[in-house]
């Protein structure tokens, strides 16, 4: 198949009020308008099927001048293209003479789809924002004339004339701008003119009968205008004079050969187990008020199905235990691990947790950070490792366990955890970017039964045929919520494809955002929800949070009178806002004679590992930090944590003052807020009042004075109205096809 995209073919019919609005884009050498059809939709490649596992190459033509752009900048673009699809992609440019490239692409299908549709958006986001203001009183000129811009394709729009989507690349040449709009007539595949207009489409009220044509005039702009263009009889696609019917597509025989397909696939897997809980007549018989009575007193536990079908009763969920012997009684090996940490009991997340992983049910636990999330999933972890009926190593086809943790200094922290417990040689490997990834290969190959990983390197890795995740049987989202946070979300779907459906999984997170709910209710199976505490957003209560008003140029005298005046026993993390006024304190503390180190995303990883060793060791007891630390390190004896800039969201202030007043112990939160910082003061407040903490009166003022000023501004808007283009030559407003006031 191949195909050639163009970028200065195609001009509007007549350009009476323009397309305006919206980013320009690629116009294709052909348009392709699409018919809904079971789950997906074909664009051209049938990317509407889900792939049956089958292989194949295709080639395609682009403009030479594109391939830089393909390329990106030291090869960055195209590798991403490559490791993200999994689909091999070359590019041959050895065509001298005619001004195009060819881009071979090879793999299963839904592979060489998302590569080829990679390479496309790639082209497109170069191409876009030459569209906006196109149409203009009534004289609309060309895509390429200068008035709307270079782009000459629309966005992608919706064709809502009742029993399909319309995928088409609206050929707007006055100004590219957006798709859509909606079709009153009984067209049903076109390509549009400027009829549709730029940046979110205008209205056709094209009433004609044709199947295929070319708009003649429209107005769009913005996100408005209406066409109201006579029926053109210039066909999109003809055969003999007469309009090509479209090819019909049996979506539901090919999801079925799909669904066989993926039946076969994990049927080749070995046989799992997942249950190896055996409960003890003390815990099994706990009366209701007793278990009750047990879940209030520690924090107040809440459990319950998160996905309830309320037409089905739920299934039960086991009591919680009170020690480690009623959860471990089968395992003395693993019990005498425990004893050597010295932990007097299990923690309440871990209470609950344990009997539920135990059994082999999926679990979702929300709880603040400093509470025993990691160890509540890694202990059931060893267990089941050990549980398999097929015996470890060649067999098993690759490791069991893959925890994904969102930075590196907490993939590093669990990866320790790990090392604290030698429970029948079980080993684990860290894999983080910035580490060094020969070694990190070598030692996968070697053999591991954990994976612990970010989200990106571990992509990297299986795009390679490094490591077969296949062979996950236990997967755990730790710090689920910031990952989300992070962007790591794709990355995250896209691994999961490729897990066998019947594993146990577990999600841990500090709050539950509807980002997270998402996924939970996409790959978890009837989970269990188990919550310490309250599912509102709450600061550690063995933390005295104290909040000091004050200049931004005041700042560093009053940190330094801090750091002068600690104990000799404080250990302090000191939070800035950005890289470079973390460098610029801790130099300034160098000078000042006092011992510090810096950690941040900057920093070699090789600096960061020993900024950590050396905090925790004691060789400094100063810490400068970004955001990068607020989550996940385990320093049990840090007592003081400074907000040196506040941050600028409730939840990162809540992470970062967690990082004190851990295990058991109380801490000290000192936060400088200036008037910078005043959006936050009404969240901030909550928080305070949640943890009977002390709010100050100069923070209740910011509060009201920031609401009254969001409730003028509401007031202004509404009174004022903000118009978005629309009618005869509104316009767009350039990339997004926003509005002119």
């Amino acid at each position: 198949m191949d195909e050639c995209w163009d970028d200065d073919n195609y001009n509007s019919v007549c350009g009476n009020g323009g397309g305006g609005g919206g980013g320009g884009g690629i116009t294709a050498a052909r348009h392709t308008s699409v018919k809904r059809g079971g789950s997906g939709y074909d664009s051209g490649m049938s990317s509407g099927a889900r792939s049956v596992g089958t292989r194949e190459r295709t080639s395609f033509e682009v403009f030479t001048t594109k391939v830089p752009i393909i390329i990106g900048k030291g090869g960055v673009t195209i590798k991403r293209i490559r490791t993200e699809s999994r689909a091999q992609v070359e590019i041959d440019d050895n065509t001298p003479g005619n001004g195009r490239s060819t881009i071979h692409i090879e793999g299963f299908t839904q592979d060489v789809s998302r590569a080829r549709d990679a390479i496309f958006g790639v082209i497109n986001d170069n191409a876009r924002g030459g569209g906006g203001g196109g149409g203009r009183g009534g004289s609309g000129r060309s895509s390429n004339s200068g008035w709307g811009g270079d782009g000459s394709r629309g966005g992608f729009g919706r064709d809502r004339d009742r029993d399909h989507d319309s995928r088409s690349f609206y050929n707007s040449g006055s100004g590219g701008g957006g798709g859509g709009g909606r079709d009153r007539g009984s067209n049903d595949f076109y390509n549009s003119g400027s009829s549709y207009g730029g940046g979110g489409g205008g209205r056709d009220q094209n009433r004609g009968g044709n199947d295929f044509y070319n708009s003649g005039s429209g107005f769009g702009g913005g996100r408005g205008g209406r066409s109201a263009a006579p029926v053109s009889n210039n066909f999109g696609q003809q055969e003999n004079g007469r309009p090509k019917s479209p090819e019909l597509i049996d979506w539901d025989a090919l999801n079925k050969q799909c669904d066989e397909a993926t039946a076969r696939q994990w049927a080749k897997c070995p046989k799992l187990i997942k249950n190896f809980y055996n409960e003890l007549p003390e815990v099994a018989n706990m009366t209701p008020e007793e278990v009750s009575e047990f879940r209030c007193a520690n924090n107040n536990i809440v459990v319950d199905r998160t996905f309830k079908d309320a037409d089905k009763p739920s299934a039960p969920i086991p009591n919680p235990v009170q020690t480690f012997e009623q959860a471990f009684h089968e395992y003395p090996e693993l019990l005498e691990e425990i004893k050597k940490q010295g932990f007097a009991k299990p923690s309440p997340i871990q209470a609950q947790a344990w009997p539920v992983l135990l059994k082999g049910e999926d679990l979702i636990g929300i709880a603040q950070t400093g509470t025993g999330k990691t160890l509540a999933f890694l202990l059931p972890a060893f267990i089941h490792i050990e549980g398999q009926p097929v015996p470890r190593g060649e067999a098993r086809g690759g490791p069991n366990v893959l925890v994904m943790a969102p930075t590196r200094e907490l993939a590093l922290q669990i990866e320790k955890e790990v090392f604290k417990y030698q429970f029948r040689d079980i080993k684990a490997i860290c894999l983080y970017g910035g580490g060094d990834r020969r070694t990190q290969i070598n030692k996968v190959k070697g053999g591991v039964e954990i994976i612990i990983a970010t989200p990106g390197r571990l992509n990297d890795l299986v795009a390679a045929n490094v490591i077969d995740i296949t062979s996950i049987t236990y997967l755990v989202l730790d710090e689920a919520d910031r990952m989300l946070d992070m962007g790591f979300e794709p990355q995250i779907r896209k691994l999961l494809l490729d897990i066998r459906p019947d594993r146990q999984t577990i999600m841990t997170s500090a709050t539950w955002p509807p980002g997270v709910r998402r996924l939970a209710q996409s790959y978890m199976s009837n989970p269990v929800q188990v919550y310490v505490g309250t599912l509102d957003l709450a600061a550690t209560h063995t933390v005295t949070q104290q909040i000091e008003v004050i200049d931004e140029e005041d700042k560093y005298m009053r940190v330094m009178n801090f750091v002068t005046n600690m104990g000799p026993s404080d250990k302090v993390i000191i939070f800035c806002g950005r890289k470079t006024r973390a460098d610029d304190l801790s130099s300034e503390f160098v000078l000042s004679g006092i011992n510090c180190t810096s950690l941040h995303g900057d920093r070699e990883q090789a600096d960061r590992e020993q900024a950590l060793e050396d905090i925790k060791s004691g060789d400094v007891r100063v810490l400068i930090a970004t955001d990068v630390a607020s989550r996940g390190l385990d320093i049990e004896d840090i007592s003081h944590v400074v907000n040196y800039d506040f941050p600028r969201n409730i939840e990162e202030y809540v992470h970062r003052v967690g990082r004190t007043g851990r295990a058991g112990r109380s801490g000290v939160s000192l936060s400088f807020f200036t008037r910078g910082d005043w959006a936050v003061a009404s969240d901030l407040i909550k928080i305070l009042e949640e943890a009977d903490q002390e709010v100050p009166e100069e923070i209740r003022q910011m509060a009201e004075r920031f609401t009254a000023k969001k409730e003028r501004e509401g007031r202004e808007k509404s009174a004022f109205g903000r118009r978005d283009g629309g009618g005869r030559g509104g316009g767009g407003g350039g990339r997004r096809g926003g509005g002119r006031w």
